[in-house]
């Protein structure tokens, strides 16, 4: 019997060169991708389409700083250029050219958490591990 693993909040972080600066608990990726129809003069019906821009929206929630971050004092809203990385069992998914759109949170007494963050991404691969 094959057994499915899940990612967990380890499993899903925001990383800057390589430093995991925060963990989430759950994560939501939507990628589109713009395309449209080729119209032919004359003609009734379209006679193709053509690929157009491609979008990474990924929705990290419960959110929370490492112990790094809290101690180097990491300025979430000024952050620009970073990574959000989703270690599945087999591969790795990196989306790289990450800026944040729209930030809401919460805190509990000593804990800096960010319930959700929705992030704009310019770029998606894989790595297998």
């Amino acid at each position: 019997m094959a057994t499915i693993t899940f990612p967990t909040g380890s499993d899903i972080s925001i990383e800057v060169n390589g430093q995991r600066l925060a963990v989430a608990q759950s994560y939501r990726a939507r990628t589109s991708k713009e395309s449209r129809y080729v119209e032919a003069f004359g003609s009734r019906e379209p006679v193709g389409a053509v690929d157009g821009r491609v979008k990474h929206l990924i929705e990290l929630t419960r959110v929370a700083a490492t112990g790094a971050a809290l101690r180097d004092r990491v300025d979430f809203y000024s952050l620009t250029d970073f990574n959000v990385v989703v270690a599945k069992p087999d591969r790795r998914v990196i989306y790289s050219g990450c800026q944040w759109s729209e930030i809401s949170e919460a805190a509990s007494a000593g804990d800096l958490v960010f319930e959700t963050v929705t992030i704009a991404a310019s770029r998606r691969m894989e790595v297998a591990v």
